[in-house]
């Protein structure tokens, strides 16, 4: 979850299906991330750029699909990514430099009556 209250889009022009799939996708790559990378911020470009720039073949390919513009797709995955963030159960930091969102999961985790672990 977020530790500060923050505005969640959602993103247009796929299904339920896709859109569920694709949080599915990005979960893993945010809990590969904090077991890898403990105490390190990261920000959407950081789980899908770089080394893995190449979407087909996964989930998040529907968004490049939907506006064939890789800026846009950036954008939707962005906030995908932080509808997951707020919906995961660890507490995350956020804050925003230039353009981009980064988290950070500060290392605690919280149970479902919302009392830290």
């Amino acid at each position: 979850m977020l530790i500060e209250e923050s505005e969640i889009r959602d993103v247009h022009g796929i299904s339920d299906e896709q859109k569920q799939r694709i949080r599915d996708f990005l979960q893993g790559a945010v809990y590969s991330w904090c077991k890898n990378r403990k105490d390190e911020w990261f920000a959407a470009r950081d789980l899908l750029g770089g080394d893995n720039y190449f979407w087909q073949g996964t989930p998040m390919f529907a968004l490049y699909k939907k506006s064939e513009e890789v800026e846009q797709a950036g954008k939707d995955a962005g906030w995908l990514l932080k509808r997951v963030i707020n919906d995961d159960i660890r507490s995350f930091e956020t804050k925003k430099e230039g353009l981009v969102r980064q988290y950070r999961w500060n290392g605690e985790i919280s149970t479902p009556t919302g009392q830290g672990v």
